[in-house]
């Protein structure tokens, strides 16, 4: 059973930076797509970055060019780097599996889910 750990959530002023990680128990990490998304309050779940078990990488418009994924297979770990953060940004952040191992956009696609970690970005 595949098991998803959010962590590095916290309050940040705007333009500053955070990198968030999700951390994966259990087996074949390297073979499955591990998607980010992002709830606000009174807001719907929404998409924010999502990485394939070969590294493609997509991207929601309102980061990109400001946040990178990326992951480390060897540590069973996805990470997210956000920069140039803005009070928009401020949600709870969530990870979640899709075992297609391709990514998508798509939040059905996706399960496992972790907990979440709160990102604040505020003066």
């Amino acid at each position: 059973q595949v098991q998803l750990v959010e962590s590095g959530g916290g309050l940040v002023q705007p333009g500053g930076s955070l990198r968030l990680s999700c951390a994966a128990s259990g087996n074949s990490f390297s073979n499955y797509a591990i998607g980010w998304f992002r709830q606000a309050p009174g807001k719907e779940r929404e998409f924010v970055a999502a990485i394939s078990w070969i590294d493609l990488r997509y991207y929601a418009d309102s980061v990109k060019g400001r946040s990178a994924i990326s992951r480390d297979n060897a540590k069973s770990t996805v990470y997210l780097q956000m920069d140039n953060l803005k009070p928009e940004d401020t949600a709870v952040y969530y990870c979640a599996a899709d075992f297609r191992g391709v990514g998508s956009f798509y939040i059905d696609r996706y399960e496992n889910w972790g907990q979440g970690t709160q990102v604040t970005v505020s003066s």
